[in-house]
């Protein structure tokens, strides 16, 4: 998650992170990860991407309950490069994707309580590591968000933080993508939860336009509800060609004379997605 820069904490490393001290956590808290990792991982099949379902096995690791960043960390190393390190919640923006950049996933390292079961405000353990784990275990999508901190070293200089963080936000937390001629998930901020993760494909209130770069940089989004707007990549070798082919010096340039939309705005332009033909019977057979 982007955020402004702040002071950092006592006993976080020059670079936030922060020992993730998995032997503190106690039997509630790794059976409150059992117990969210099993409601999602039942109910995603045939909504989720496919990649998505295939990285999920990453996560079952020889210990229970909450995973160990070092075991997981071994494990993406192996398949992408990546590692998975501890922080002590929201970081400033360029340490951010300096991280990125160098295949390091910031995660937070507490998890939510029970009271906290479907919604809270600051991304926990589960959001961090169930929601963007799976995929960073493959290899385009793991390529993706190496290049989106890459962009953000240099967005950083052209005060464009705002437009990029935008970017993330409809694609690595509320991304769609039309897989197998139909809508499935793969944003972490939908899988992560169960709610969205029904609302997103099955209720016919938000929009669900095709993916459209400078169109989804100009786009507000809200941090307190469900998403109004969801944008729908073609694949994730598309996602990642767009980011790495395009030149945003001159995009941002654009955008700084351009007019932000809001979150449920839809133009004439727009390529709307309609709301797939089962999506009401998945509905009611969850209901």
């Amino acid at each position: 998650m982007i955020t402004s820069d702040m002071k950092r904490p006592d006993g976080a490393a020059e670079d936030w992170i922060i020992p993730q001290n998995w032997s503190a956590y106690t039997s509630q808290e790794h059976a409150m990860w059992d117990r969210l990792f099993d409601r999602q991982a039942k109910m995603l099949p045939n909504r989720v991407v496919k990649e998505f379902m295939d990285g999920l096995d990453v996560l079952r690791m020889t210990k229970p309950g909450i995973p160990d960043f070092d075991e997981l960390s071994e494990r993406l190393m192996k398949l992408t490069g990546w590692q998975v390190v501890a922080v002590p919640g929201l970081v400033p923006d360029r340490l951010f994707f300096e991280h990125l950049a160098n295949r390091r996933f910031v995660a937070g390292r507490f998890i939510r309580t029970p009271e906290q079961l479907d919604y809270l405000q600051e991304p926990d353990i589960f959001h961090d590591v169930f929601g963007h784990v799976p995929l960073l275990a493959n290899p385009v999508f793991a390529d993706y968000m190496q290049a989106y901190g890459e962009g953000g070293l240099r967005a950083d200089g052209f005060g464009s933080i705002d437009n990029l963080a935008r970017l993330y936000w409809y694609t690595v937390e509320f991304g769609l993508i039309r897989q197998d001629d139909a809508l499935k998930l793969y944003g972490a901020g939908i899988v992560s939860s169960y709610g969205e993760s029904i609302f997103a494909l099955d209720d016919p209130s938000p929009n669900r336009l095709g993916f459209d770069l400078k169109r989804l940089m100009r786009t507000q989004y809200r941090i307190d509800d469900y998403q109004q707007t969801y944008f729908v990549i073609d694949s994730f070798e598309d996602l990642l060609r767009q980011t790495i082919e395009t030149d945003f010096a001159p995009l941002y340039r654009e955008l700084q004379h351009e007019t932000d939309l809001e979150v449920a705005t839809v133009l004439p332009e727009d390529r709307v997605h309609a709301m797939g033909t089962q999506a009401y019977a998945r509905a009611r057979e969850i209901a």
